[in-house]
Formats: structure tokens, sequence, C-alpha cells
């Protein structure tokens, strides 16, 4: 049966609505930002750009490590409806306060109003994912996660190229933050339909943060088949998250393309990520089996490793005459390797994360759900972190992009080694 019928039914069209428009806000607002400081105050105020980029990104994660355990015993207390609707209600006010930023060009504005829609996401997620469960039922949830995953990656690089596109523009300001407005708004409305999740009265709500935190992840890695999913799609996010960074520098610096490279290598990520999404629940039938992760995760490595010399050979036998463009570059079938390994390494991407998240949601006790999703959460903004670390020592002892790519492929197979116990685990049709 079609996964998309769920996109006909209340018990999940609104969810998915509400998400992926929160998605596509929030990466329009930091795109649009970051070209702003990239390409106008940078230049007018004698910004270091790529300091202030860096560190928008780090504003925007610190509130997963500071606010998940508080935001999945709310989401484990109350009304998980009740409380996306009042989430999106509170994206409205920010986005209101964004465009504010624009008009301002104030950056420690923007850099505060970045905060908010971190702190705003961290407790959204335990949300989105925790109430899937609630409302569907087993044999759903491949398909759910399916197409979550899809819309996330798509708002993602929609959100990226509306930002980014329209900044730039006479009068991009304005026309970006009345849209974010009205997204907002749009997602408000959306959540307003998304059915009752009643939580489970009585559960206490953190106020420390530190001790919380550390509670938090100790309770998720006491279960361990949980806890190596959750590592599993951490690791998932981190290798996401280099590839994204880095693929501009690889782009101009190894293989010897523009800006429009660029775009199209992350157009290709981006639908590779949507089809081995859906494809994963063709493959599986609405099993929750992670059986086929570890051979998703070995094609990871292998496509990667061939990106790496793909990349190389291309770069190696340029013209010298400039940056290739896309017309260039798709007028050379070799060329067109490289579009290929990127694309597989998504589609493969798409296989490996979605059972995990259904694996996830249905061994965790339901009075519980939404801490085990904040816990994973607080382990993918580490896990960012510390390969974003990991990436720039790898660059500042002298290696270039390739060689990141090539490390970060070559320590994905101790991932596919962790995956195989997981491939193991048997979950019943009725999700025990």
């Amino acid at each position: 049966m079609s996964q998309f019928r769920l996109l006909a039914t209340r018990r999940f069209l609104p969810l998915f609505v509400a998400q992926a428009l929160g998605a596509f806000n929030d990466n329009a607002f930091r795109n649009a930002m970051a070209i702003l400081i990239t390409y106008d105050l940078a230049a007018t105020r004698g910004i270091d750009a790529p300091m202030l980029i860096t560190l928008a990104t780090t504003v925007f994660i610190v509130p997963f490590f500071l606010f998940s355990a508080m935001a999945g015993a709310l989401a484990d207390r109350y009304d998980k409806a009740m409380l996306a609707r009042r989430l999106k209600l509170a994206e409205i006010a920010l986005m209101a306060l964004a465009a504010i930023g624009f008009a301002l060009e104030s950056i420690a504005w923007q850099f505060a109003v970045l905060f908010l829609m971190g702190t705003q996401s961290a407790f959204f997620g335990p949300i989105k994912f925790g109430i899937l469960p609630q409302l569907l039922g087993p044999r759903d949830l491949i398909a759910a996660n399916a197409l979550v995953e899809m819309g996330t990656f798509l708002s993602i690089l929609t959100g990226l190229m509306f930002g980014g596109l329209l900044i730039a523009t006479s009068g991009g300001p304005t026309i970006v933050s009345a849209s974010v407005v009205a997204i907002a708004l749009a997602g408000y409305l959306a959540a307003r339909r998304i059915p009752p999740a009643p939580g489970t009265p009585g559960i206490a709500i953190p106020v420390s943060i530190l001790p919380a935190t550390w509670r938090l992840m100790r309770e998720a890695a006491a279960r361990p088949v949980i806890f190596r999913a959750i590592v599993a799609i951490s690791w998932f996010w981190a290798v996401g998250a280099i590839f994204l960074t880095q693929l501009p520098a690889f782009t101009r610096l190894i293989v010897g393309g523009d800006e429009t490279v660029t775009n199209l290598l992350i157009a290709a990520f981006t639908v590779g990520i949507a089809v081995g999404s859906l494809l994963c629940h063709r493959l599986l039938h609405g099993d929750i089996s992670a059986r086929y992760t570890p051979f998703a995760s070995l094609a990871i490595t292998v496509f990667a490793i061939d990106l790496v010399f793909a990349g190389r050979a291309a770069g190696a036998a340029a013209s010298g005459d400039g940056l290739m463009d896309i017309a260039t570059l798709l007028a050379s079938p070799a060329h067109w390797r490289i579009l290929a390994d990127f694309a597989a390494i998504a589609m493969a991407s798409g296989i490996f994360a979605v059972p995990l998240y259904a694996i996830v949601q249905t061994l965790s006790e339901p009075e519980r759900r939404a801490r085990v999703i904040a816990s994973n959460n607080v382990l993918n903004a580490l896990f960012m972190t510390l390969a974003t670390l990991v990436a720039t020592l790898f660059l500042a002892f002298g290696l270039d992009v390739a060689d990141v790519f090539l490390g970060f492929a070559l320590f994905n197979l101790a991932i596919a080694g962790l995956t195989v116990t997981l491939a193991r685990t048997a979950i019943g049709p009725d999700g025990s």
C-alpha cells in the first residue's frame, strides 16, 4: 500500500505540513542571514564573515544541549498537539522578530532570534517524532518517518534556495520577512488540526540544565538497542552536516566547479535523501526492521570513496580556463559520476536512517518516548559539533576537503558494524 495515503489523513497531514514549513523557515532565515552577513554587512562593516557564520551555527545548536531534557519531559507530560500549537504560535512571533532584525540590519538582534529559533526547534523535536506512534499504528511508522524525512530535506533545500536567492535582490529583506511570517502563520494553522495526543500527568519537569541533560543521556544509554540506534542516527546527521557544509569547498577546490555546480550537487543530495527515504518503505513493506541499514552504511562508504576519486580526477582534468559550470559538468559523461555518487550517498543515507527512527519510537516506553527522542536530539547536536571540529582539525593539519570526506567514509565502516546488531533486532508486527 502506498505510503502517500497518509498524506490524506488528519492523523498525519497536519503534523507533516507543520514540521515541513518549520524546517523551511529555519533554513530560509539562516541562509538569508548568512548571505546578508557575507555579501553586505561584512563588506560595509569589516566583519569576519566565515567566523560569524560558524558562530551562527553554534548559536542555533546550543539550545539543544540546554533545553532538550526539559523539552522531552514537557512533551511526555502534556498533550503533544497542544504543545505543537503553542510552539508554532511562538514561531510567528519569532519570524516577526526576524523581520525586525532584517530591517535594523542588526547582527546582535539576528543572533538573538537565531538562539530563540534553536530553542523552539529543540522543544518541537521531541513532539514531532514522539507523537507519531500515538497517532499511527506500528505498520505505518516506517512510511510516516520516510515522509517526514523526505519533507524535512526538501524543505531544507527549498528554504536555503528561497532565503539565499531572494535576500540579495531589490527589496529582498522585505520579501523574505513577509514570507517567513506568512509561512509561520500557515504552520500554526496546520498545527491546529493535529489530533490530540495526551501525555502522562505527574512527570517532573527538570529545571537544572546540565544535571538534567546528563541524567537524560544516562537513561538513554541504559537501553542498549535504543542507544545504538540513537548513535547511528546521530552519525547520519554528523556525516550529512560535514558533506553539506564542506560541499562548496569540495566543488571549487577539488572538482573545479562554480557555485552552480554546488547548487546542483546540493539538489542531488536532497532529492537523493527523499528518494532513499521513500524507497525504504518499499523495501521493508512497513516492517520495523534495520535489516537493510548495514548495507546502506556500506554503500555510503563505497560511494563516498568513489566520490573522492571522481572529484580528484575531474579537478586534474580541468582545463584551467576558469571554474566549470553546470553545462560543462553535464556535457562530460565522466563528470556524471560525481553527480551519481552524491545522489547514491544520499539515497543510501535515507535507507539508513528511516528505520532507526522507527526502532527508537517503537521500543521506547510510551510515557518516556519524548524524553528518549530528546536524548537523540542532544546526541545529534553533539555528533555534529564534534564532526565539525574533526573536519576543522583535518584542514588545519594541511589535509584537503577530499581527505575529510575520505576519513569520514572510512570511519563509517565502524558504524556499519554497529548497525549489524540492530539488523538482528526482532520487532513484532504489533511493535513489540
